[in-house]
C-alpha cells in the first residue's frame, strides 16, 4: 500500500461550533452538510479531521483521539496559539477546548495535544524520536508530559515534576520545568480543583 489517506472521523455537539475552534487554528471548510446528518470537513495543508455531530455527546466524556505526524511542532503550536489569543486574548490551557505546549514525552516524541470543543484529543507528534534525556529533571519532565498532556492526569504530572524539582540543583531545565509545574497548577485550579488535594 502507498499513497493513502486517512481522515479521522470525530463527534461533536455542533459542527458550526468545531468550524469556528477549528477555523481560528488555521484551518478550512472544505465541505458541509446539515442533513441527513450534520458533518464537516476541515483541512490545513496535508492535515485534514472531519466531525459529525451526535446528539448526547458528552465532550468532558469523550475518548475520540487521533495522532497527527508533523514535521515542525514548533512552529504548528505557535501558529495554533496566535490564533487562540488573536480571538481570546491567551492561549487556552485549560478546560474544553485546551492546548498543550510541545513537550518531549518519556516515548522520546515531541508533541502537543489539542482538545477541541468536542472534547477530541488531537495529538500532533514529530515523526522522529529524540535523544535520550539527559538529567533526572528532563527524565521526570518527559515523564510528567505523559501523565499530564498525553493522559490528562495533570495531579500526577505535578507530583512528579514537585518531587524532581526538590531533587534538583540550579540545571538549565529548571526554568522550563518551573514553567511547566504553573502551567499545571493552573490547569488543575481552572478545573476549580485544589492542586494540594
Amino acid at each position: 500500500m502507498a499513497n493513502e489517506l486517512t481522515i479521522p472521523l470525530l463527534p461533536c455537539v455542533d459542527i458550526d461550533e468545531m468550524a469556528s475552534f477549528y477555523e481560528m487554528l488555521g484551518f478550512s471548510i472544505t465541505y458541509r452538510q446539515m442533513k441527513p446528518n450534520p458533518y464537516v470537513a476541515l483541512r490545513r495543508e496535508d492535515c485534514n479531521l472531519h466531525f459529525y455531530g451526535m446528539p448526547g455527546h458528552v465532550p468532558e466524556n469523550s475518548h475520540s483521539t487521533c495522532v497527527v505526524i508533523v514535521e515542525d511542532t514548533g512552529s504548528l503550536y505557535e501558529a495554533f496559539a496566535a490564533g487562540m489569543r488573536a480571538v481570546h486574548k491567551k492561549v487556552l490551557i485549560a478546560g474544553i477546548p485546551r492546548m498543550t505546549r510541545p513537550r518531549l514525552r518519556n516515548d522520546r516524541y515531541t508533541g502537543f495535544v489539542v482538545v477541541d470543543p468536542g472534547g477530541n484529543w488531537v495529538r500532533f507528534s514529530k515523526a522522529a524520536q529524540e535523544p535520550e534525556a539527559k538529567t533526572p529533571l528532563a527524565r521526570a519532565m518527559e515523564n510528567a508530559a505523559r501523565q499530564a498532556d498525553a493522559r490528562g492526569d495533570e495531579r500526577q504530572a505535578l507530583k512528579i515534576l514537585e518531587g524532581a524539582l526538590k531533587k534538583a540543583d540550579a540545571s538549565e531545565d529548571r526554568a522550563e520545568a518551573e514553567a511547566f509545574r504553573d502551567e499545571l497548577i493552573e490547569r488543575i485550579t481552572s478545573s476549580g480543583q485544589r492542586p494540594d488535594a
